[in-house]
């Protein structure tokens, strides 16, 4: 692969690790300067899901570099397409927990496109999560293949 294209993905990752790094700051202060109110436990609520989103940026971080060593047809790549499904199903996971409470503040405060936002927080990890097991998939396959034409030669 064009080591351009891996460039511009690795740029993109750590473009969006600093977007969520800025918003949890601002979260943080505002949590800090008292100003949170009803929201303090939704603003709290999205330190956590932060942890298995970092992982999962530094696995495709991994990922790329692989294809850039021309290693991505490994058992490695494999197990990080597999930490990726694992991370993206963690945070939809946590976010559908945190759904009551979104339901309870948006309810609350007559803001119905609150609850969409958080649908979107849940469902958008998970459909990361479906494709990252579909990819672990079909890498495994490749392998299984690869592995089976060395040993008949």
């Amino acid at each position: 692969m064009n080591r351009g294209s891996t460039f511009f993905l690795k740029v993109v990752i750590y473009l969006i690790g600093l977007a969520v790094l800025a918003l949890l700051v601002i979260f943080a202060s505002v949590i800090y300067a008292g100003n949170a109110g009803m929201y303090l436990p939704m603003l709290l609520g999205m330190f956590v899901p932060a942890i298995p989103f970092y992982m999962a940026l530094y696995q495709g971080l991994q990922l790329l570099k692989y294809i850039d060593t021309n290693t991505a047809f490994s058992e490695k790549s494999v197990r990080t397409l597999k930490t990726i499904k694992y991370c993206a199903f963690t945070i939809s996971g946590l976010y559908a927990l945190g759904m009551p409470l979104i339901i309870y503040v948006a309810d609350k405060d007559d803001a119905p496109g609150a609850v969409l936002v958080g649908l979107v927080f849940t469902i958008v990890p998970l459909i990361v999560g479906v494709f990252a097991a579909v990819l672990e998939r079909l890498m495994q396959n490749a392998l299984d293949i690869k592995s089976e034409n060395d040993l008949t030669v």
